[in-house]
């Protein structure tokens, strides 16, 4: 297992303006292109470096997936796309996706042949207190984390897209738009949310309308200049540290400071000829305890049942997940209410690939923002109704080939693992159009997808990406 630890590098003033300057290209939802990058004038940087196939952008906010899309572009691996459509995220669908929050992910290294788990879920600090108890904010931590598997784009310059959209507004979603409806009311309780997510009229943004935030991009320019670890020990800690009792979180630098992601190995199961990695966590066993059903025959629903027991039995015990992954209980536990998810899935031309999967642990976390920072806070697990969301994601791949088959990652609460399980199955069991495969997911899951039913390295035209219709996503990318 390895625990990434960030470092806060100084960054000198020139650099710092000459990513200021790309901020315009990078964030704007300009040219695609793709497969071997050099062979036209566009530096290396830039959208429109790479020519031919570009690979595949999923997310579920589509500026995020632009986002993602123009990072392939100016050359970055699926690790630089996934890192920057992540920031993105947090600044278009913060009800989902935050700084304050955490997540989970999967990455496909075809020079190695191997996936690992990255894993950096927003967890009770140990003291949670307040009337509105906070968990340690792990997002920041866990791209950095994510950065250093496959990177060939800066980490500083993958903030910039975000810190742009923040500062200078990006237009309101249908997916942001949706979940503001939703709790309009005790959200806009919170003057600072109030002045961020409101329309002239005082009325909840809607699609379409601008939504600027500054005091977060002030925050991402920070991450951006001063290094991830300035939030977990630094200048924007101790901040941190005074403003989070305001909003009825109250966090620590004793806290922040040892909260780091972890690197570790995924759970595995072969089909067919493929391997299949799953997150070590309990949505990733109970994904992977599901996709072993529904591939051996049983009715979906049976899946998800046995694959939601496997979980909630890893939640109450504690213990090995390949152990129950092996042998898993019968099934007849479930769980109650658990928070909103978003995902995303992100293929580079080379084959390398990875699948996330984030959350705030609650629709806008603590459901009120930090003052003067910007983001929302996720609420604490493990207090009063708050549960841990079951992340979950999968990575396909050929051993024998070093080539990559297929990637997923959904939300949908309880679903998730199902709506992350039953498509990637019925695509490689049962060859089923991955569009198809997605759509088919019980509600109220949704999930998100990449597949190359004769692998990558090979055709790119038979490669092929989908998001749920019945969502408001986005996939990008492929031949340019």
């Amino acid at each position: 297992m390895t625990r990434t630890r960030d470092r806060a590098p100084a960054r000198s003033m020139p650099r710092a303006l000459a990513l200021m300057g790309l901020a315009a290209t990078l964030a704007g939802c300009s040219t695609v292109s793709s497969v071997v990058g050099g062979g036209n004038s566009t530096p290396a940087g830039q959208p429109g470096y790479v020519t031919g196939f570009l690979g595949y952008v999923v997310a579920d906010e589509p500026r995020a997936a632009l986002v993602g899309r123009d990072v392939l572009s100016a050359g970055g691996t699926a690790v630089d796309a996934a890192v920057a459509a992540a920031f993105a995220m947090s600044v278009t669908l913060p009800s989902r996706a935050g700084l304050g929050g955490g997540g989970a992910c999967l990455v496909y290294d075809r020079a190695r042949n191997s996936t690992e788990a990255v894993l950096f879920p927003a967890a009770n600090p140990g003291h949670a207190s307040g009337d509105r108890p906070a968990a340690v904010p792990m997002m920041a931590r866990g791209l950095f984390a994510l950065h250093t598997r496959k990177p060939r784009r800066p980490f500083e310059e993958l903030i910039v897209p975000a810190e742009q959209l923040a500062r200078f507004g990006a237009l309101t979603s249908r997916a942001l738009a949706t979940d503001l409806a939703a709790v309009a009311g005790p959200l806009l309780a919170d003057p600072t949310a109030r002045a961020i997510f409101t329309g002239p009229g005082g009325q909840p943004l809607t699609e379409g309308e601008t939504l600027s935030q500054p005091d977060l991009g002030a925050t991402l320019a920070a991450l951006r200049v001063s290094g991830v670890g300035d939030l977990y020990q630094g200048a924007q800690a101790r901040r941190l540290e005074e403003l989070s009792p305001r909003v009825g979180g109250a966090l620590t630098v004793e806290a922040l400071r040892p909260a780091v992601a972890q690197v570790v190995p995924p759970l595995q199961v072969t089909l067919v000829s493929d391997t299949l990695s799953f997150l070590p966590n309990d949505g990733g066993l109970a994904a992977a305890v599901a996709a072993q059903a529904v591939a051996a025959g049983q009715a979906p629903a049976a899946g998800e049942a046995s694959g939601l027991s496997a979980a909630a039995t890893l939640r109450r015990n504690g213990g090995d997940p390949a152990a129950l992954l092996a042998n898993p209980p019968a099934g007849g536990e479930s769980f109650g209410l658990l928070p909103a998810s978003s995902s995303l899935v992100v293929l580079d031309r080379e084959g390398g690939a990875v699948s996330c999967a984030f959350s705030m642990n609650n629709l806008f976390g603590t459901g009120r923002v930090v003052p003067g920072m910007g983001f929302f806070l996720a609420a604490a697990p493990g207090v009063g109704q708050v549960e841990p969301p079951l992340l979950s994601a999968v990575m396909v791949h050929s051993r024998n080939l070093s080539a990559f088959r297929y990637a997923g990652a959904s939300s949908g609460q309880a679903a998730a693992p199902l709506a992350t399980a039953l498509p990637a199955v019925r695509q490689l069991v049962n060859r089923t159009p991955v569009a198809q495969a997605v759509a088919e997911v019980p509600e109220p899951g949704r999930g998100n997808a990449i597949a190359c039913d004769r692998y990558l390295p090979g055709d790119a035209r038979q490669c092929v990406a989908a998001t749920d219709t019945r969502g408001a996503g986005l996939a990008v990318g492929g031949l340019q």
